[in-house]
């Protein structure tokens, strides 16, 4: 996988955990049983959600990107294998759902819990 592409996923899926903490963060972690009057400190994340999903849209786009419009790829380079590149396709579509549901996490979530 082009290491442009794989920092431009794992850069969107930092981005959605930042933007699920505020409100998945204490769920998981009462879930496992941690508790304390410290988890409402995660709540501090709140304002800046909005600022984690931007990123998270910048860098699934740019990933996307590269996968779909860029097709500048030498003979003999792995981009240039078509397996390789379902493959890498397939990695991002599946990022892209749990990226989608981790950013959603504040919307969804009550209807879990």
């Amino acid at each position: 996988m082009d290491i442009k592409v794989k920092s431009s996923m794992a850069a969107a899926a930092l981005a959605a955990i930042g933007a699920s903490a505020c409100c998945a963060g204490p769920l998981i972690l009462l879930s496992l049983g941690i508790g304390g009057a410290w988890i409402g400190n995660l709540t501090a994340l709140e304002p800046y959600r909005p600022i984690f999903v931007a990123l998270v849209a910048v860098f699934m786009v740019m990933a996307w990107r590269r996968l779909y419009r860029e097709s500048t790829c030498a003979t003999g380079d792995a981009c240039a294998i078509p397996e390789v590149v379902a493959r890498q396709r397939t990695i991002f579509w599946v990022v892209l759902a749990m990226v989608c549901l981790m950013a959603a996490s504040p919307w969804l979530l009550p209807f879990i819990f």
